[in-house]
Parts: structure tokens; sequence; C-alpha cells
């Protein structure tokens, strides 16, 4: 059994910059979300203060809960799908925070 110090630091290289790019992906992809989703629940909050529209608040929240869960849920699969490597955590971190 060979020892190739090549191999390791090529998964480690590319296993750091997909981990960056991914995190910083997901950062700007869930700013974005956050953003169309609080212009849309803010605008439903604008039409019922005019009249147009009745909303109930409860259900409302209780939506946007479960979606949370999904979200959640679908989080944890796609870090179980992707290589659990310490470069790729460290490289999403990074990414994140730079995002």
């Amino acid at each position: 059994m060979e020892f190739n110090v090549n191999a390791m630091v090529g998964d480690i290289g590319v296993g750091g910059v997909v981990g960056f790019v991914t995190g910083y992906a997901l950062k700007k992809l869930m700013k974005l979300a956050l953003a169309l989703i609080g212009a849309y629940v803010l605008s439903l909050f604008w039409l019922q203060q005019k009249g147009v529209i009745t909303v109930n608040q409860d259900r409302l929240f209780n939506l946007a809960s479960g979606w949370t869960s999904e979200i959640i849920g679908l989080s944890d699969k796609v870090l179980g799908i992707l290589p659990g490597t310490g470069a790729f955590v460290v490289g999403f971190y990074l990414g994140f925070q730079k995002g």
C-alpha cells in the first residue's frame, strides 16, 4: 500500500474549492430567497391593510414553519451526499462567511 501525497493534496484542494463555492452560492441564494419571501409576505399584509384580501396569519406562519423543517431535512440529505472531507467543510464555512 503506497502513500500518495500528491493525490491527497489534490483531493484536499478540490474539496476545499468545491466547499467554498458551494457555501458562497448557498448564502447568496438564501439571501435572495429570503428577500423574495419577505417582499411577498409584506405585500400580503399591505393588501390586507387596504382591504383587498384577508390573511389567516396563523395558517401563514404554520406554513412557513413547515417549509423550514423541509429545508432543514433537504440540507441534511445534501450534506449526506456530498463528500464528508474536512477540506470541504472548511471551504464551505469560509465560502458561507464570505458570501
